[in-house]
């Protein structure tokens, strides 16, 4: 009989395999995305320190977002976390799409970071 495994078990394997490659550091820190079916949240991290560095979520105060698992909602992180990772003086980061495919809220996350001055 064939068994097939979990979506987000392959989700792990695949983010593994990418987190072999990508590295965060100070100069380079990491743009980390995590999506789940209520929300998105996305932090900058430096691995070297094994510190957060800035971070925005769907579920922020300030966003007031009627519902948190859609692109707008999405694209609205994105502006949020480039905003504060500007504040902390962060102007370059390398993506971590967490094993996602770059595609619908995780791509419209990393546009608006760039649009709003994040480079990756």
């Amino acid at each position: 009989m064939i068994s097939k495994k979990s979506r987000n078990s392959m989700r792990s394997v695949r983010h593994e395999r990418i987190r072999r490659n990508l590295h965060g550091t100070a100069a380079l820190p990491r743009l980390c995305v995590f999506r789940s079916n209520t929300g998105i949240y996305a932090q900058i991290i430096d691995d070297d320190a094994a510190k957060t560095l800035c971070s925005a979520s769907s579920f922020d105060k300030e966003l007031k977002l009627p519902n948190g698992s859609n692109v707008e909602a999405a694209s609205k992180v994105g502006e949020l976390v480039a905003k504060r990772a500007k504040k902390a003086g962060i102007e370059r980061v390398v993506f971590d799409r967490g094993g996602y495919l770059y595609h619908g809220r995780v791509k419209a996350l990393a546009d608006a970071a760039r649009e709003n001055g994040l480079e990756f």
